[in-house]
């Protein structure tokens, strides 16, 4: 299973590319289909489909005048991620060139340069899912929402997918690039320059809340180990003695589906499922958390907001729904497709969402998102205060510090 709806503005680290495909299923040794022979699992319903693909290959072979353009792999690659294109799933399920997995695996080291902003394509915009953590992207103030109107003076919004935007975007460690972003919010629209940067993702980190007995506890992104980062986490908040947790997944984009339930598992008992998976077909599984979870009967309180994505909302749904935990913030992004890779004969792949996922009382998350039990906005240009900066405060400076939503959230375990 991999990373659902995770795109990186890194160099190096195209995470999840191109708008997707299916191939064209027929040999080439040459280009032109002399002899049109599709393959023997194609539906009779489907091979006037398959005919027609063939016709338009070589009426392209027979009359285009840029005869360096007229090569087989990339019109092959753009037939494919033309058809996935053509599903609607776009930014989702989408076709992966053998170099662009390479860089998707690259980006899962947890390293990479860039701006640091997790992105998808909503309403045909590049829009901004989140932003990392201490990355130019949160320091120049981006927000999940904003959309990228232009990138160096380029209109980026009609005419681009969403990977040929990112390749834009990406840059090596030191160098500028220059976005032209639109708050729908606000309708503001201004450019700012960002000096990309090395980043590193650290995936969890706690901190105790100043003037509190609580733990403030902010998880990034579900990517491979989290769990095991959040049970130390947790081991640690139990040693210092600590009464409650709030545990931040705002702006966290998502990542596994196996560290979603990891991480749910840590509240909640096996005697409550994780999610419901729905194929193509109809057909439903259930998944329950794991034993043995190490705060099953802390009091918790999860934020969210929009940047809180795919793994975020299934753990905030689960949560939510067992009564495990009150959520405060926003509604959150609403995605709700599982991706499976299908590995194709030249080493390119395909991501195709083969699975939508449910909350476990059969609530559809896709396109709609997880609602908070209690709404609570920040200001504008507030941005969400990370366990990092809090221990250096006093109680006083964070009650100053603007997060209403964290402050709501100690409230909420504090009682009145």
């Amino acid at each position: 299973m991999n990373n659902w709806v995770r795109r990186l503005l890194m160099v190096g680290a195209l995470v999840i590319t191109l708008s997707v495909g299916i191939g064209i299923g027929v040999a080439l040794d040459r280009l032109v289909f002399t002899a049109f022979a599709a393959p023997d699992n194609v539906s009779a319903d489907a091979m006037p489909a398959f005919k027609l693909m063939a016709e338009a290959w070589n009426t392209i072979d027979a009359n285009y005048v840029d005869r360096a353009a007229v090569e087989s792999t990339s019109l092959s690659y753009g037939a494919i991620a033309g058809m996935v294109d053509a599903l609607g799933d776009t930014g989702h399920s989408r076709f992966l060139t053998p170099e662009m997995l390479r860089e998707e695996q690259i980006q899962n080291r947890g390293q990479f340069e860039g701006i640091g902003a997790y992105v998808d394509m909503r309403d045909g915009l590049v829009t901004i899912v989140s932003p990392i953590d201490n990355s130019p992207a949160q320091e120049a103030g981006l927000q999940p929402g904003d959309v990228m109107m232009a990138v160096d003076g380029v209109d980026v919004t009609t005419g681009f997918t969403l990977d040929e935007v990112v390749q834009r975007v990406l840059g090596p460690a030191g160098t500028q690039v220059t976005l032209t972003i639109f708050r729908p919010d606000t309708g503001e629209t201004w450019d700012v320059t960002l000096t990309r940067a090395r980043i590193k993702l650290v995936n969890v980190t706690w901190a105790r809340i100043p003037g509190t007995n609580l733990a403030h506890v902010r998880m990034s992104a579900f990517s491979q180990g989290v769990t095991d980062d959040l049970q130390k986490a947790l081991g640690e908040i139990a040693d210092a003695g600590l009464d409650g947790i709030i545990l931040d997944l705002r702006n966290n984009p998502g990542g596994l589906l196996s560290e979603a339930v990891g991480t749910t598992s840590q509240f909640l008992g096996p005697d409550n499922n994780v999610l419901i998976q729905r194929d193509a077909q109809g057909n439903e599984v259930s998944t329950p958390a794991s034993a043995n979870g190490a705060a099953l009967d802390v009091p918790l309180v999860v934020l969210i907001n929009q940047g809180s994505a795919s793994a975020s909302e299934i753990v905030s749904g689960a949560l939510q729904d067992a009564g495990r935990a009150q959520l405060v913030g926003e509604t959150t992004f609403g995605t709700g497709t599982v991706l499976n890779q299908f590995a194709l004969s030249d080493g390119s792949a395909m991501l195709l969402a083969t699975q939508e996922w449910l909350t476990p009382k059969g609530r559809v998350i896709w396109h709609e998102g997880i609602a908070p039990d209690v709404a609570v906005d920040l200001e504008m240009d507030t941005r969400p205060l990370l366990p990092t900066a809090e221990r250096d405060l006093s109680a006083g400076q964070l009650q100053s510090s603007g997060d209403a939503q964290l402050l709501r959230a100690i409230d909420l375990l504090q009682g009145p």
